[in-house]
């Protein structure tokens, strides 16, 4: 399982990197930069530019709130599945229960 990261952290990484930019020749060496001053990973630090971009519309994608949803809905997904893997042989029992033919 991911360890939970700070927002706090990450929102400070993606400032970083937005008000650094400039200053770097490729977005890789500013992502290292940050990624090295705030003790992360360079891939962590790139993730959570391109989804900050992402949820602000800067760029295409998923937004957090879009993927947070389908999380939720395929959570409930589930559950209705399992739901319905219980009724379907208890509806098919009590079908048989109440057919006036098996009396």
């Amino acid at each position: 399982m991911p360890k939970t990261i700070d927002p706090a952290l990450r929102s400070q990484a993606v400032r970083l990197v937005t008000q650094h930019r400039s200053e770097y020749s490729t977005e890789r060496a500013v992502h290292v930069q940050v990624a090295e001053s705030l003790g992360v990973s360079r891939e962590s630090v790139r993730r959570w530019v391109a989804q900050h971009e992402i949820d602000t519309g800067v760029a295409a994608g998923v937004t957090s709130d879009e993927r947070e949803e389908l999380r939720r809905l395929r959570a409930e997904v589930k559950r209705l599945r399992e739901v319905n893997d219980v009724l379907k042989p208890a509806t098919i029992f009590f079908a048989g229960e109440l057919d006036p033919r098996n009396r």
